[in-house]
């Protein structure tokens, strides 16, 4: 069940905390955007986890293609733990409740992550590594009619996807676009154009 033990607020609640998921805690965090990244979800049940690798397999798995994964991961993770990103590698998500908010005008809802020692409340979720039909399963749960774009119907609500695949799992390359990508997206909601934050930090592995 999940934990009461508190409530903590932050911006983006990422899920993985491998490649995809450093890499877009990462492009948050340059963009002064905060973030929690946790393990994972489980929330699909204990036969059919939503983040797991059996999910797909990667047909790029040439030593040159894993030593540069192996070297991009090394500098996201140095890059994290630097700049104090909070990376939860020991805590899993056990339930997302989609919260409707009532203010006025405001139509977007907020996400609560309830894990086994809290809940983490944000206004956007970061899904890594989940086939696609879970994940329409999962926005059907939440009552959120899917038609032929499941990322637009996804973002609509708050979730973006990143190295997320059918059955091959994205290059190294395509995982950094994806994450610059949907961090330059969240980025611009929570600073519009105009009042934007400044990029922060370097990271060359990230200049792409």
């Amino acid at each position: 069940m999940p934990g009461n033990a508190g409530t903590e607020q932050t911006t983006t609640v990422i899920i993985g905390t491998g490649l995809s998921g450093l890499a877009v805690a990462t492009e948050l965090c340059r963009r002064g955007v905060d973030s929690i990244v946790v393990d994972g979800l489980d929330i699909l049940g204990a036969a059919q986890p939503a983040n797991t690798a059996s999910l797909q397999r990667c047909d790029a798995a040439d030593p040159v293609t894993l030593r540069e994964r192996n070297e991009i991961l090394r500098h996201l993770r140095n890059y994290a733990a630097s700049h104090h990103v909070d990376v939860r590698n020991t805590t899993r998500a056990v339930q997302l409740t989609m919260v409707k908010d009532t203010a006025a005008g405001s139509v977007a809802p907020h996400w609560e992550v309830h894990t086994p020692t809290g809940i983490l409340v944000a206004d956007h979720i970061v899904l890594t590594r989940c086939a696609h039909s879970q994940l329409r399963r999962m926005i059907n749960d939440f009552g959120i009619a899917v038609g032929r774009n499941l990322v637009a119907a996804m973002r609509a609500i708050g979730i973006y996807l990143v190295g997320v695949g059918e059955l091959i799992t994205p290059s190294p390359k395509e995982v950094l676009r994806q994450a610059k990508t949907v961090g330059h997206a969240i980025s611009s909601k929570v600073n519009p154009p105009g009042g934007a934050t400044p990029l922060t930090g370097s990271l060359a592995i990230l200049s792409w």
